[in-house]
């Protein structure tokens, strides 16, 4: 099992984090674009046509299981504990009520057991107001490699994205032995509500899907508790999630850094945001543009070749987490489709959100990415992409079941801002991510 997971990290360092504003239309006639900023809109053989600004799901068929327990005030997807799918032991003690919802600034993470002392020196931190002592790896879910946090459901409920800590049933059915995994892995993967996945790290064993909720570290895709995760195989301890004041994070980054041994690294979940009345912490899943406008954007030639190679993929089927030649999701047909170019992208959509400056939709080109929020178990999270073709129109890998496909572009309820591609800037967050 390798050793650490692959998490979030934005770039913080980057100045100037501009948000896209859906004022106005996009451009019909892109042709009059500046010189080698983006290929006329007709190379594409498209007409123009009105983009939807409707409150239609971007992803058709995003809705809850009909046997689904919907908690009060969440959506959340789950099923009551099953006391057959506990893990051989006593009954775990009941779950703690929700009492509040922190963010997830910092996630420190070793190939191995990290000290208790490590944990003790990072949270007396001046600026940090809540942590916890986790086990963070990758490993096999349904034979695919994913990345999975082993947790105590009563503590690390705060950490997650509010709907998600909100569900008792979720929580519960960790504590019982379950596996939950993200709103997007369940639905897109087809994983079975209530059913079993087989998860394999250095030891294999099948594990109840109790619920399907996003956690609100990026990047994570499943949750189970720490327990579950030492019997697989998982280091005990080999992770430290963070939550601190905006006031003294980057302070906090640095002393943490100072504080773990060799061989541990610390990634940043968020990125600092100058708005008016100062700097705030943003969730790096939720933000679309990172960096100054003025920074290059990718040649004509290259983007050209990218957008005839994503028009090439019309018709192949969707498969979650697929990314081509002949498959693909909806992140990793826009991976795919830029490294044609020679252009390197991160492979999430949240992590694709960052990879350049935000852009108005009135300014929107050929080329630029769209994103969406389809989570309903954490509505801010980025967790869809398309690519705009101009005119119009953009191309995505909408979901199981359907094709590639050209569609009018949409800017309804669920859109969350468009950027263009850095692409120093991409191959810097696919690194750090990687």
């Amino acid at each position: 099992m390798p050793a650490a997971v692959a998490v979030l990290a934005v770039l913080g360092a980057l100045a100037g984090v501009l948000v896209a504003v859906a004022s106005g239309a996009p451009r019909d006639d892109l042709s009059a674009a500046p010189a080698g900023s983006a290929p006329a809109s007709s190379l594409l053989g498209l007409p123009a046509v009105r983009p939807s600004t409707g409150d239609s799901p971007v992803i058709r068929g995003m809705t809850l299981e009909s046997g689904a327990r919907l908690m009060s005030g969440a959506a959340v997807p789950a099923v009551p504990a099953s006391p057959g799918a506990r893990v051989a032991g006593p009954r775990p003690p009941a779950v703690a009520p929700l009492r509040t919802t922190l963010q997830a600034d910092l996630l420190i993470v070793a190939p191995f057991s990290l000290p208790h002392s490590v944990f003790t020196a990072v949270s007396r931190l001046p600026g940090v107001n809540g942590s916890e002592q986790i086990e963070a790896v990758r490993m096999r879910i349904n034979g695919a490699y994913t990345a999975v946090l082993g947790v105590d459901p009563s503590v690390f409920r705060t950490f997650a994205a509010r709907p998600t800590g909100a569900s008792n049933a979720l929580w519960e059915g960790v504590a019982e032995g379950g596996i939950a995994v993200s709103y997007t892995m369940g639905k897109l993967d087809k994983l079975p509500l209530g059913g079993t996945v087989a998860a394999a790290g250095r030891t294999s064993k099948r594990l109840r899907v109790v619920a399907f909720g996003t956690m609100g570290v990026g990047g994570v895709n499943a949750v189970v508790s720490d327990s579950v995760a030492r019997s697989l195989g998982a280091p005990a301890g080999n992770a430290i999630v963070v939550s601190m004041l905006t006031s003294d994070f980057t302070a906090d980054v640095a002393a943490a850094g100072r504080l773990i041994p060799h061989g541990a690294g610390v990634e940043q979940l968020v990125t600092l945001v100058t708005a008016p009345g100062g700097e705030i912490a943003v969730n790096g899943g939720g933000t679309a543009g990172v960096g100054p406008s003025t920074e290059g954007a990718v040649p004509a030639t290259q983007l050209d070749t990218m957008l005839r190679a994503a028009m090439s993929r019309e018709g192949m089927p969707y498969v979650w987490g697929a990314a081509g030649p002949t498959a693909f999701d909806c992140s990793g047909l826009v991976q795919w489709s830029f490294a044609q170019a020679g252009i390197v992208m991160p492979r999430v959509a949240a992590d694709q959100a960052l990879s350049g400056p935000a852009v108005p939709v009135s300014q929107l080109q050929p080329g630029d990415l769209l994103f969406y929020h389809t989570d309903p178990t954490d509505p801010t999270y980025v967790s869809h992409v398309a690519i705009y073709l101009g005119k119009g129109w953009m191309i995505q890998a909408p979901e199981p079941g359907e094709d590639v496909q050209i569609v009018p572009a949409d800017f309804g309820n669920e859109f969350a801002g468009a950027i263009r591609v850095n692409p120093a800037q991409a191959a810097a967050v696919a690194a750090r991510v990687a």
